[in-house]
């Protein structure tokens, strides 16, 4: 008669060590000069919303590892002597996955002692330096944010202010400014692609679906009007997609199971 009161109680106390357990990811990556490419040693790495603050310092190699950071979305403060300070919003960290982030910062210009330059890194800033308006950068936690949105970055676009979405919300078709959604152009790391939509049609720029899995995915640029030389084949708008790079330092796996398929995605050294 005593034996399963004494099972009772190990799974109570078991179930309670779990329950105090809280679960913590870590934020890493690297910091290179905009300019030559080389890496910055000494950048100091805060996260704004932590309690108790957890900041970093980068390595000789332009390396940081900020660890044991609670799930939840943060603003990173980057600063550095001689260089722009940066602020980056919205850096969502949960704890299936590590966040690795490749930041970039500027050298800061000093015409006097009394004359301080600063900068604040805006969100909605368009990687390409060529593409002065009518265009923002968005990122994989936008297109998960909007509302039926299904990771697919055509139907997060149409939130945008000048963008329509298709009529049918079978397909991923948008018109940019009353513009046919045909003379949309799809570019992926600097190459200019076909329609990258599941059941598209002949000609078209849309689909039932994207091709594109939301874990391989970083900051892309989508532009409205006003085209650099670069998109000489874009009429409607332009969909300029970025891959990101994998994590270096060990195996990290994904799944995600919905109604619209399965996404399987692995990465590691």
């Amino acid at each position: 008669m005593k034996k399963p009161v004494v099972i009772i109680l190990l799974f109570f106390f078991v179930s309670l060590g779990m329950k105090g357990q809280e679960m913590r990811q870590t934020i890493k990556g690297s910091v290179v000069d905009i300019d030559t490419r080389q890496p910055l040693p000494g950048v100091n790495i805060i996260v704004l919303q932590s309690d108790p603050l957890i900041g970093a310092t980068s390595d000789a190699d332009g390396k940081f590892r900020l660890p044991a950071v609670p799930p939840g979305r943060y603003s990173l403060q980057i600063s550095f002597i001689g260089y722009q300070s940066r602020l980056l919003s919205d850096i969502d960290v949960s704890s299936g996955k590590e966040v690795v982030l490749n930041l970039e910062m500027k050298e800061k210009v000093m015409e006097a002692k009394e004359v301080v330059i600063t900068a604040r890194a805006e969100k909605e800033k368009p990687i390409n330096s060529m593409t002065a308006i009518s265009a923002r950068s968005f990122s994989v936690e936008e297109t998960r944010r909007y509302a039926g949105s299904a990771d697919d970055p055509l139907r997060a676009a149409s939130s945008f202010a000048g963008v329509a979405a298709s009529a049918s919300s079978e397909r991923n078709d948008i018109v940019v400014r009353g513009n046919n959604p045909k003379g949309l152009l799809w570019r992926l790391d600097g190459v200019d692609i076909p329609n990258p939509n599941h059941f598209a049609r002949i000609g078209n720029s849309g689909g039932g679906l994207t091709l594109f899995s939301s874990q391989v995915l970083s900051n892309s640029d989508f532009l409205t009007s006003a085209f650099p030389a670069e998109y000489g084949e874009a009429l409607a708008g332009v969909f300029d997609i970025r891959f990101r790079n994998g994590n270096s330092d060990r195996h990290e796996y994904t799944l995600q199971l919905g109604t619209l398929g399965i996404d399987v995605a692995a990465e590691g050294p």
